[in-house]
């Protein structure tokens, strides 16, 4: 009886060392929980305010893009208003004018970027 007694404690001293370590297994896991629930939050705070950042670059290359359009509107208004003579004098004043009058590969390539249309880099 007196070794069952003892096999007992042994098997019971086994088992409260068993617990002991799964519980220390268990709190180091749930405080690695907690950090990448805290990791998590902040991504998510970052997320949004990347989100916020985005949408204004946006709303500002929108309204670039509205006073650009209205500048060639504009700018279009003024050459059509323009005398075109055909004299020498004025051939090349004429060409150049004629050159306004078609957005050049510059102006249409920097359009494009302000309006998200180009294809090098992300698009947001």
């Amino acid at each position: 009886m007196l070794n069952e007694l003892e096999s007992l404690s042994g098997n019971i001293g086994r088992l409260i060392q068993i617990s002991e370590r799964h519980n220390q297994a268990r709190q180091a896991l749930e405080a690695q929980i907690e950090q990448l629930r805290a990791d998590h939050a902040n991504v998510q705070a970052k997320l949004v305010q990347m989100r916020q950042e985005r949408d204004a670059l946006q709303a500002e290359r929108d309204s670039l893009s509205a006073k650009i359009d209205d500048a060639q509107v504009r700018l279009n208004a003024i050459l059509e208003k323009l005398p075109r003579g055909k004299s020498s004098q004025h051939a090349d004043a004429d060409n150049q004018l004629d050159l306004l009058d078609e957005p050049s590969d510059a102006y249409e390539h920097a359009h494009a970027e302000i309006n998200g249309e180009h294809h090098h880099g992300e698009r947001a």
